[in-house]
């Protein structure tokens, strides 16, 4: 991890643009990324800049000439720290290093910061470590000074012994292993407590966008919590739940999930997949856009391509097993003539609508399309139960929306009662098994 002293440094921010390859984002998002990545973990931005890449350079990414310029750069700017956004080889970060004579971070590596920072529960901890632990097993050959030293052997046995680097390797091995093992066990509890919501009566919101989109304002905004939501990437990293009321639904649980982006860290999407685990089981999965960004459609498809990772969309068309609202947010930082632009478009989509997060503009609307969406498929049903079966009685008052409830004579059992009640396909699966 970084240490204290890179806290506050003064940062040069290079975005590669290697010829023939293909990115998600345009250069100058990808720059401001970049940048809103290095402001995440606190350094000073003393400059950025996009660097074309005409040939890959396996020893320094960069050609000679360009890494001589990024050294004067670093002097004119007075840089301790450059930040590449891209994947660096252990080798490339090592000899960039020597040749610039100050620290060097890849992409991975600054969202590894990001997340090591932010994780607030045990398993977002364990999964930093994890991921943090197969990300620097690869640099060691730069992470140590001591690497040349020798362990002897033991009496007959003889020999050099062990270097030091393969004794850290098999260190950081065996405690991947554990963390593994310990991960799994957070895996299982988690499957037994969405296994237990599953049988709750209750539906399950789940917020997804990509980083920085709004979630968690809009999350405070309708719980009331106070979870962490500043303008800054990856704010939110833990899953945080919270019961809301609807109209015409009595609770229902609202999930905020981490924030997507475009090339995550491989060593991330694997340490993450159960954090995001939690929206496969949710009736309705509430996508927050930032249409003040240029790039929103460009993100808009990099979470498709996530949740079709989780077999939540499938095929070129990212058709969804689960309902998928569009919020359309930060309308109150696009110009008055885009803001009704957009409210025209959405008012043509089944699945789409215009608000603000930060102020509040619609989310009452928001609120009512959700109702609508839960309700939908609920069907009224009339139900004869015996008056003495006050548990099934009490359960459909607690959890379907009773329309009549009146006597309805003598049964073998004793009284009856007639109940006219509107229940959702979950709610009478639920009340099927009582």
């Amino acid at each position: 991890m970084l240490d204290e002293v890179t806290r506050g440094a003064r940062a040069l921010v290079l975005c590669p643009d290697i010829r023939g390859q293909a990115y998600v984002i345009d250069n100058a998002e990808r720059l401001e990324e970049a940048c809103g990545l290095a402001l995440a973990i606190g350094v000073v931005i003393a400059d950025a800049r996009i660097v074309p890449v005409r040939t890959v350079r396996p020893n320094t990414l960069f050609g000679s000439g360009q890494v001589e310029q990024i050294r004067t750069d670093c002097e004119l700017h007075e840089a301790e720290l450059v930040i590449a956004d891209g994947a660096l080889s252990p080798i490339q970060q090592r000899n960039l290093e020597e040749k610039l004579k100050r620290k060097v971070i890849d992409r991975t590596g600054l969202i590894l910061e990001i997340f090591g920072e932010r994780a607030a529960t045990a398993e977002g901890r364990l999964q930093v470590e994890l991921a943090h632990l197969d990300y620097q097993q690869s640099r060691l050959v730069r992470s140590w000074t001591h690497l040349e030293r020798q362990r002897g052997g033991f009496g007959f046995l003889g020999g050099p012994g062990e270097t030091q680097i393969e004794a850290d390797r098999r260190m950081i091995r065996q405690r991947m292993a554990r963390l593994r093992r310990e991960l799994e066990q957070v895996r299982k509890t988690r499957a037994l407590h969405r296994e237990r919501r599953g049988r709750a009566p209750w539906p399950v919101i789940a917020l997804v966008g990509y980083t920085n989109a709004g979630k968690s304002t809009l999350f405070n905004r309708l719980t009331g919590a106070e979870v962490m939501a500043e303008d800054l990437l990856f704010a939110t990293l833990d899953p945080t739940m919270r019961a809301i009321a609807l109209p015409g639904v009595e609770k229902a649980i609202l999930s905020d999930t981490v924030g997507f982006i475009s090339d995550l860290p491989t060593q991330l999407v694997a340490a993450f997949r159960a954090t995001l685990e939690e929206v496969t089981g949710a009736d309705i999965i509430l996508h927050v856009r930032d249409m003040s960004n240029p790039s929103n459609e460009a993100q808009k498809k990099q979470v498709l391509s996530v949740l079709a990772d989780l077999g939540v969309v499938e095929g070129e068309g990212y058709v969804s097993n689960i309902p998928i609202l569009e919020a359309w947010n930060k309308v109150d930082l696009v110009e008055p003539e885009r803001a009704e632009e957009l409210r025209i478009m959405a008012e043509t989509q089944d699945n789409a609508l215009v608000l603000s997060a930060l102020t509040g503009e619609d989310v009452d609307a928001l609120l009512e399309k959700v109702s609508v969406m839960l309700t939908r498929e609920a069907r009224v049903l009339s139900v004869e139960l015996p008056a003495s079966d006050g548990k099934r009685i009490a359960w459909l008052h607690a959890h379907g929306e009773i329309l009549t409830d009146e006597e309805a004579g003598e049964g073998e059992q004793g009284p009856l009662r007639r109940l006219s009640v509107r229940l959702n396909p979950k709610q009478l699966g639920q009340f099927e098994q009582l």
